[in-house]
């Protein structure tokens, strides 16, 4: 019985080993955090450092979080696994282990518990730090790009951290919002006509798709079920108001709906938008 249970275990051990390995290849780069939970400041016992030291070493391409990434990996963040390490309750020991996930947070790959009965912190967490990254220093790791992961490049945002461009959009978001605060004063004394009409539409289509809102720099991408960028959304110092990329518009919250306003110098509309943030 011993016996049968041993070489299951050595199946499935195995088996999982090379189905992680082809998901591992499918990715570019390792993107490491720079503090793990069970410690009290970054990179506290060189954690961290060892970490992109060791993928660096064993041929994964390894950046700090807080390093400058490339180009495409700004781009789709999808590209990269996100490195995190637990420490595991053990008696007399220091067990570590280290966790590799996508950008959705799913896992995809999971290390052995590396351990040590070392006392001294400093020592311990190195040696099983070391311990279970032997899972990956096993992998013969070559990336083969994965047109899944590649996908999601088309539907990912340039970099917008540009200064000149940044005060432009900053200018437009002023222009907005007095257009926005023009379109409120008529709607509330459209019956006293004491001011003068603009046009305006506000449209609520029925037929509208819900739309999903994905996280990016500075800001959101917003896509369809296809998926497929709709528009781009900008942060603003005003909560819940956005700046369309591209556009004269803005995105905003208003009692538990969000709206779309534009402004083509002719007229001003307003359409209520299903975006699923």
């Amino acid at each position: 019985m011993t016996k049968v249970f041993f070489i299951i275990s050595f199946l499935f051990i195995l088996s999982f080993n090379a189905f992680s390995q082809e998901n591992i290849n499918d990715y570019k780069y390792v993107i490491i955090p720079n503090q793990y939970s069970f410690v009290s400041s970054p990179d506290q016992y060189q954690l961290n450092s060892l970490t992109k030291f060791l993928f660096d070493k064993y041929g994964y391409t390894a950046f700090l979080q807080s390093e400058e990434l490339p180009q495409d990996l700004r781009n789709n963040r999808c590209l990269a696994l996100y490195v995190d390490v637990k420490k595991l309750s053990a008696f007399l020991k220091t067990k570590l282990q280290i966790e590799l996930k996508n950008c959705d947070g799913v896992l995809v790959s999971l290390s052995k518990e590396g351990e040590t009965r070392e006392k001294e912190y400093s020592k311990a967490y190195n040696l099983a730090l070391r311990d279970a990254f032997e899972t990956y220093q096993s992998f013969n790791y070559k990336y083969k790009p994965s047109d899944k992961n590649l996908a999601k490049e088309s539907t990912s945002v340039v970099n917008t951290n540009n200064e000149a461009e940044i005060e432009r959009l900053q200018e437009e978001l002023k222009l907005l919002k007095e257009e926005k605060n023009i379109v409120e004063v008529v709607i509330s004394e459209e019956k006293s006509k004491k001011v003068e009409p603009i046009i305006q539409e506000v449209k609520v289509k029925e037929d509208n798709l819900s739309l999903y809102a994905q996280a990016i720099n500075n800001g959101f991408q917003v896509v369809d079920s296809t998926p497929k960028v709709v528009m781009i959304l900008l942060q603003t110092s005003k909560e819940n108001t956005f700046i369309v990329k591209g556009e004269n518009a803005i995105v905003y919250e208003e009692d538990g709906f969000w709206y779309i306003s534009k402004n083509d110098g002719v007229k001003v509309s307003v359409e209520r938008l299903d975006i699923k943030f």
